[in-house]
C-alpha cells in the first residue's frame, strides 16, 4: 500500500475506551478487551461488557493476530478512493480467531488476488513517528 505525498493520513480517533488498544498498536502488539466473567471478546472497546452487562470485569489480553478475510472492497479509481492512498488498493474486514472483526488493509498482496477466506496474520506500518497502524498478510492455511 502506498500514500500520496502530502496528503495527510487520517489518524484514529482515540479515547479512554480504546486508548489501550492504540497504546498496543504503537508497540507491534494485537490486544482485544474480554470480559473475565463472560469470557467474550469485544471490539470495538467499550466500558461494560455487552453480553453480561459487566463493568468491573473487563481486560486487555494479546490477540493471536490471525484471522481469515470475512469481506473486502477494493478501490479501483481515485475518485471514490481515499485520497491520500494510491489506487488501487483493498479495504478488509477480517474476522480473527478471537471472533471479533476489524477493518484494515492488506499488504504484500494485489488487490484482486484477495479472496473471502484467506488466512492472514497482522504486521504493523510505523506511518510516522507518531502514526502506526495494524495492517494484515496472507498467511499459509
Amino acid at each position: 500500500m502506498e500514500y500520496v505525498p502530502g496528503i495527510p493520513i487520517l489518524k484514529p480517533s482515540i479515547d479512554a475506551d480504546n486508548k489501550p488498544f492504540w497504546d498496543a498498536v504503537a508497540n507491534h502488539e494485537l490486544v482485544l478487551q474480554k470480559c473475565r466473567a463472560c469470557d467474550v471478546y469485544h471490539q470495538p472497546p467499550r466500558p461494560m461488557c455487552p453480553e453480561c452487562k459487566s463493568m468491573d470485569t473487563l481486560e486487555w489480553v494479546q490477540s493471536s493476530g490471525r484471522g481469515q478475510i470475512y469481506s473486502y472492497v477494493n478501490f479501483t479509481t481515485d475518485r471514490m478512493a481515499y485520497p491520500a492512498m494510491k489506487v488501487p488498493y483493498a479495504v478488509v474486514l477480517i474476522e480473527l480467531d478471537e471472533g471479533v472483526r476489524l477493518v484494515s488493509n492488506m499488504i504484500d498482496i494485489e488487490p484482486d488476488e484477495i479472496e473471502i477466506g484467506m488466512p492472514v496474520e497482522v504486521v504493523f506500518d510505523d506511518i510516522s513517528e507518531d502514526l502506526t497502524l495494524y495492517k494484515f498478510k496472507k498467511r499459509a492455511a
